[in-house]
This record gives structure tokens, C-alpha cells and sequence, in this order.
């Protein structure tokens, strides 16, 4: 039982009151979620909780210490007499013709101001309700509201009676032996408003055509009623305007709540938890906690999408390549450079060094542009769709459709951004080096030898033509063989051997290059899955957790 339904039923003393700014807080709560999750709603939903936004606002603009009450209920229900009998004068106008209520009457009990609150409420039928009658002083405070019937065949009668209920802070059901179980009152009312139980009265009019047991037996069957459509707590204040019967009991029950000064907070909060409720159905319970990297079989088909196997493997002929033009055999080095290198034909060839300190050329950055990696090939867009789809399934279960939609959108960029991103990645990625000191040294021996073979040539040469002109020419000789022939044969053969020795050395070297520029690329390519799936997902469970949070808050 909440704390104002047993002041008001039980005579107990309020033990706790909602706050103006506990209001605040759960409509900035409830703000905050249609903010950030509002197209996950329905339409409709939005605009009933943006309505209620409006509403806590504008009434606590206005909220002051007055209690505002209408007397609810159907045709020849009886409302205008309980009014009039509240009121202690014939205010609202009794008659045969029904309906007889066109427009909602307002009643002021004190002195409080209530032009700005009537107002906002729009009634402009208003009556001071003089000092000195019966209960006024237990009343002072209360803006008892006589609404048009809400099953009026006035279509404008009934829109009014509705516009007015969303706006008051306690509900006056008032029905009778004949109608207490309308459909109209249950379905379209009391069910709607049974979430706002600490702010409502019921009463049954009209008891004096039944008899006592008949009395009891109806109250008996409208409290299980109420019961049914939410109101567990509601008591029926049996009453007749002709007898007076229950009508004391009424505006003493109306005085306990009045005296209260916390109906208008109730009632709002009501609403708050309402709609905050209404849209936490469309809300999961919990989201997935994502890991903070990419999964590897996601970096791996983006990386084979990117052509990372295809640059390695360029990495490590490019190396092989450069590596014989700088040590391989000088005769033939020359035929090198009749093939592109394979980084060059990629578009992978250009750096510039940032002039970072401690960096070398390997480290420079890539300039800005385009590679020449062809697309990537079905079979890697597949993989891609495959990984990104398993993702968004993971992260989305558990969650409403439109969520895992957002979810499913979020892993599934089809803007072409993270094709451009991935092409990116493998520009930026330093993937040349520098001339290593070995080549230098493997070089430098490469000519010295080729020097040795040419001066050995020449010299044979010079004593062939000698041999030609009769010319006696000895040459020296290093055992029985001749230092010319030995300089040639040995230029050639060391040469072809150190030539054969850096290309084997070239070759691990090679390896070992791609392998670290794998690595890079990897690793260049997992940043763009975080960025371009993982943060997008990670953003929509973010969102969603947020909208949960809020709701929940709004809804305690």
C-alpha cells in the first residue's frame, strides 16, 4: 500500500512524500532515454512520454501548495450534486437533460493563487468557495474540478473531459448501481490511470434506490472490480446526494489528501513511472560486454579483404629485389632494374621521413593517396559479411528488434568508409626500410672483385695481343698457374659467391621483413575494425545502456 493510499484510507500519518526534485530527476531521466534511444520507440509511445515531459514541467512551474481533484463519471452518474454538495452551494447546474456539464467548473477552496494554475488547466467557469462553511478549513487548498461526462455523445464533451484528467492530481471516479461495471469507466479509464492508485477515490452514488444488503453486495463487486484493473488498494465510499449518505466520508477523505500537500508530486510521478515503464518494454534487460579488440577471425577476413597476404608477400620480393640490385653480381645486377619492383607496382613504394628523432627511413610515413591493391575477391567479402555478421549477432542477443537492427547496421557499414579506411591502413603502414650496412660492405666486395676479374682480363688480353706482336711477355705466375688467369677466374668465382651468399642471407632477411610487416598490417587493420565495426556496435550497446539505465531510474 503506498504511503498517501493509507493516510487516506487508513488515517495514517505520512511517512513519506515525493519531492519536487525527485520529479525533476526522473524527468531528466526520462528525457535523457527519448533522447538517446527515442527512434527505437514507437511513435506513439514517444509523443505520450514527450507529453508527460511537457506536463511535469509546466506543472511544477505552477505547482504552489493547491491539490487539484475532478469528479470523474459517466452520464446521470451524479458528479454535479457531490460537487455542489462539496462546494455548499448549487455552483454546477442540475437538470433532467443529459448531459448537463458542457464544460468543466472549478471550485477554490483559501486564499492560495489560482489563476495560474487554472489557467494552465484551462477552465474559465471558476468559484471561490467562501470561509466559513463546513470543512472549509480542512479544504483550504483543493481546486475541485466538475468535468463534462466522458461518455457524452458530444464528442467535444468527451475530448474535454480527457484533456482535463491528464492534467489533475486525484481522480473522483464516480459511479453507479447501474454503470459501476461500464466497459467505458474500466477499459478506457480506470485501467489507463491504475498506475496513479495513491492519487484516486472511488464512489458509488446513488445508493439510496438500493437496499442495505444490495449496498454492501455492489461495493463488494466495484472494489473486485478495481481490483482487476490495477487498484488494489481502492476503497468504495458508498454515497447518495439525495440522502447525504457518504458524502461526509468523502470530503473527509478529500481533506486527508488535501492536508497532504504531495497529490500534484503523486500524480505526476505517476505519470513519470507510466510512460518510463511503457517504453522500458522496448528496452532489453542487460547488453554484452564487447572485448576491447576485434575478434581474430574479423581481423583476418579484413586483412585478407585488404590484400595483406598479397603486400607481404610484395614486402619480401621487393626486399629480395633491392637487395640484388645492391649486392648482387656486378654483370648482371644490371637486369634488375628491368622489373618494377613489386612495391612500386602496388603503390606502396612512396615514403617520406617525418623527421621523428630516432626514426629511420623504414619508419616514415606513407604519403597520402591511393594503393594499387586490386578489389578484394568474393570469396574476402564474404568472410567479412560472415565475421561482421556473427559479431552483431553476439553483441545483439537479448536485445528488441529495432536495437539488433541497429546493432546488425552499426557492424555493417555499406558506405564504402571502411573499404577506403582499409586501404588507408596499408598506406600508412611503413613497410620499406633502409639500406642495411651489409649491403654496403657485400657491395663494396662485389667491385673490388669485379675490379680484380677486369684487371685480370685486361691483363690477359695485353699479352695475347704481345703473343700476337711476336712480343716476348712473361707473365708472373703464382705456382703454374698465371696471376692474370687467377686474378679473372678468381674475381668471377668469388664475385658468384658472394652474389649467391647475399641472396641467401637477403632471403631470411626477407622473410623475417615480412612477417614484421604482416604484423603491422595486422595490426593497422585491426584499428580499423575497432573503429569501423567494433566502436559502432560498442556506441549502439552504449546508447542502449544509457536509454536502460534511465528508464529504469525514471521508472523506481
Amino acid at each position: 500500500m503506498s504511503p498517501l493510499r493509507k493516510l487516506l484510507w487508513g488515517g495514517e500519518k505520512l511517512t513519506s512524500t515525493v519531492s519536487q526534485d525527485d520529479l525533476i530527476t526522473r524527468n531528466s531521466a526520462l528525457t535523457a532515454a527519448l533522447e538517446a534511444g527515442g527512434p527505437h520507440f514507437p511513435a506513439d509511445a514517444v509523443t505520450a512520454a514527450s507529453g508527460v515531459r511537457a506536463k511535469v514541467d509546466e506543472r511544477t512551474a505552477v505547482l504552489g501548495t493547491r491539490t487539484v481533484a475532478a469528479l470523474a463519471g459517466a452520464t446521470g452518474s451524479g458528479k454535479s450534486s457531490i460537487f455542489n454538495y462539496l462546494v455548499g452551494e448549487p455552483v454546477s447546474r442540475i437538470g433532467a437533460r443529459r448531459p448537463t456539464t458542457a464544460h468543466p467548473s472549478a471550485a477554490v477552496w483559501g486564499g492560495e493563487p489560482s489563476a495560474g494554475l487554472l489557467d494552465w488547466l484551462e477552465i474559465d467557469a471558476r468559484h471561490q468557495v467562501p470561509d466559513g462553511l463546513p470543512q472549509a478549513d480542512e479544504l483550504d487548498g483543493l481546486v475541485l474540478i466538475d468535468l463534462p461526462d466522458f461518455d457524452s455523445r458530444v464528442v467535444a464533451h468527451r475530448e474535454e473531459a480527457d484533456r482535463v484528467l491528464d492534467l489533475v492530481d486525484v481522480f473522483i471516479w464516480v459511479t453507479d448501481p447501474q454503470k459501476y461495471a461500464d466497459a467505458v469507466l474500466h477499459d478506457d479509464y480506470v485501467q489507463r490511470l491504475a498506475t496513479h492508485d495513491a492519487v484516486t477515490l472511488v464512489v458509488l452514488n446513488q445508493v439510496d434506490r438500493l437496499q442495505p444488503a444490495q449496498v454492501d453486495e455492489c461495493a463488494a463487486d466495484l472494489q473486485a472490480l478495481m481490483r482487476r484493473d490495477g487498484l488494489g488498494d481502492a476503497k468504495v465510499i458508498p454515497t447518495s446526494a439525495v440522502t447525504s449518505t457518504g458524502l461526509w466520508e468523502l470530503a473527509s477523505e478529500l481533506a486527508r489528501v488535501v492536508q497532504t500537500r504531495n497529490a500534484a508530486e503523486q500524480r505526476l510521478l505517476g505519470d513519470l513511472r507510466s510512460q518510463a515503464r511503457s517504453l522500458r518494454a522496448h528496452v532489453g534487460d542487460q547488453e554484452l560486454s564487447l572485448p576491447p579488440d576485434a575478434s581474430p577471425d574479423l581481423v583476418d577476413a579484413l586483412s585478407h579483404a585488404a590484400g595483406v597476404p598479397l603486400v607481404a608477400s610484395a614486402v619480401e620480393r621487393d626486399y629480395r629485389q633491392s637487395a640484388a640490385r645492391h649486392m648482387g653480381w656486378p654483370f648482371t645486377r644490371w637486369t634488375t632494374g628491368l622489373r618494377a619492383a613489386p612495391l612500386r607496382r602496388l603503390g606502396l613504394d612512396r615514403v617520406v621521413d617525418d623527421g621523428t628523432p630516432g626514426l629511420t627511413r623504414s619508419d616514415a610515413r606513407v604519403l597520402t593517396g591511393r594503393t594499387s591493391l586490386p578489389p578484394a575477391t568474393p570469396a574476402a567479402r564474404a568472410a567479412v559479411e560472415v565475421s561482421t555478421r556473427r559479431l552483431a549477432e553476439r553483441a545483439a542477443a537479448g536485445l528488441p528488434p529495432s536495437w539488433a537492427e541497429a546493432v546488425h547496421d552499426a557492424a555493417t557499414p555499406d558506405d564504402g568508409s571502411m573499404v577506403d579506411a582499409l586501404d588507408q591502413a596499408v598506406l600508412s603502414t611503413p613497410l620499406q626500410t633502409g639500406k642495411p650496412w651489409w649491403w654496403t660492405v657485400f657491395g663494396i666486395l662485389q667491385w673490388v672483385f669485379a675490379a680484380v676479374a677486369v684487371a685480370g682480363l685486361v691483363w690477359l688480353l695485353v699479352l695475347m695481343v704481345a703473343g700476337w706482336a711476336q712480343l716476348s711477355i712473361d707473365a708472373p705466375k703464382w705456382g703454374w698457374l698465371p696471376i692474370p688467369l687467377l686474378m679473372l677466374v678468381g674475381g668471377v668465382v668469388v664475385g658468384l659467391l658472394l652474389a649467391a651468399l647475399a641472396r641467401w642471407l637477403a632471403a631470411r632477411v626477407a622473410r623475417h621483413r615480412a612477417q614484421v610487416a604482416s604484423r603491422r598490417l595486422h595490426e593497422a587493420v585491426t584499428t580499423v575494425a575497432d573503429d569501423h565495426v567494433v566502436a559502432p556496435v560498442r556506441a549502439v550497446l552504449e546508447k542502449h545502456r544509457r536509454v536502460r539505465e534511465a528508464l529504469d531510474a525514471a521508472a523506481a
